[in-house]
């Protein structure tokens, strides 16, 4: 079974046209459900699937009760899912439910997410298209998974993987990065893209700019979260570094007869180095705290027992 999980905010103009679009697609793939979860919306975006649920058993609602954002919507959608495969797609129309298909027949040739990729892209060059490639050229260089388009709206997932996400405050730009550091196998596939008919955007050009700070926070979350005394040690060592080599040049200055007493590069040099040693001793608290609470239960992510014949 597939279950369709939709995150719905503000899509009373296109919820009657995207829903028999896709309940047709779905159809033709066997059986299925269709998880709508409300995030908070203050139109009438709630009343209208409702309605529809009411014509259509296969439908179940979700609602929040105020907006929490796509990323916990999604992670609802996914708790409650009972299909072993799950679909993810906007319900502004923009993503076509006919391209579900192509998802699912790559997903069965041997991988756990398989990601749209909007190659050509409906949206605003300027305001949504450039920073996002921008984003998605710096995941793909700092992490080595190299995809397009990290936050197409459009995936399909095995059970296993999409139950394993914990997604909050925008983490939904990152699953396939999430999966990839968990194991799980990751691809690609073009489809088509459509203009957005109804409604405005909810991704703009300044929540675009967001995206940034928060690579930089995943960063260290799927790199250094086990290890943060080498996070801390780079940064602290490089700056007591600078300090140190600041206050030799100093001392050298003062062993030829100059004054340096007065010289701003000597409270720079100071500031650096006193800087760096803080740093490295958050560094080493971090490293203690984290070794002092970790659990004795592992918590990897595996697949399954294996299991040997003998003759």
């Amino acid at each position: 079974m597939i279950s369709a999980v939709i995150p719905v905010f503000n899509e009373e103009e296109s919820l009657e046209k995207f829903y028999p679009v896709l309940s047709l697609a779905l159809s033709k793939l066997g059986a299925y459900e269709i998880v709508f979860v409300d995030d908070g919306s203050t139109d009438s975006s709630l009343n209208l699937m409702k309605k529809l649920a009411l014509k259509d058993k296969k439908i179940r609602i979700f609602s929040f009760r105020k907006n929490h954002g796509k990323a916990e919507a999604l992670t609802l959608g996914f708790q409650m899912a009972k299909g072993n495969y799950v679909v993810t797609l906007d319900a502004d129309l923009q993503d076509r439910p006919e391209e579900i298909k192509k998802l699912l027949d790559r997903l069965k040739t041997g991988y756990d997410l398989v990601s749209g990729w909007r190659k050509n892209r409906k949206d605003s060059k300027v305001l949504i298209n450039l920073p996002s490639k921008l984003f998605n050229f710096l995941l793909s260089l700092f992490w080595g998974l190299k995809l397009k388009d990290y936050n197409c709206g459009l995936k399909i997932y095995t059970k296993e993987a999409a139950k394993s996400l914990n997604l909050y405050g925008g983490r939904q730009r990152f699953i396939p990065l999430l999966l990839y550091q968990n194991g799980f196998r990751v691809t690609e596939i073009e489809v088509e893209h459509e203009k957005r008919l109804y409604g405005k955007s909810k991704y703009g050009f300044t929540k675009s700019f967001k995206e940034f700070p928060d690579m930089f926070t995943m960063l260290f979350i799927t790199k250094y979260a086990k290890q943060p005394l080498h996070f801390f040690g780079i940064i602290g060592s490089i700056a007591s570094a600078i300090g140190l080599i600041s206050l030799l040049y100093l001392f050298i200055l003062h062993l030829m007869g100059q004054r340096i007493g007065m010289r701003p590069l000597l409270t720079f040099g100071m500031l650096l180095v006193l800087a760096g040693f803080q740093i490295l001793l958050t560094g080493f608290l971090a490293d203690l705290i984290l070794h002092m609470t970790q659990k004795s239960k592992n918590s990897y992510t595996y697949e399954s027992e294996l299991k040997f014949k003998t003759e």
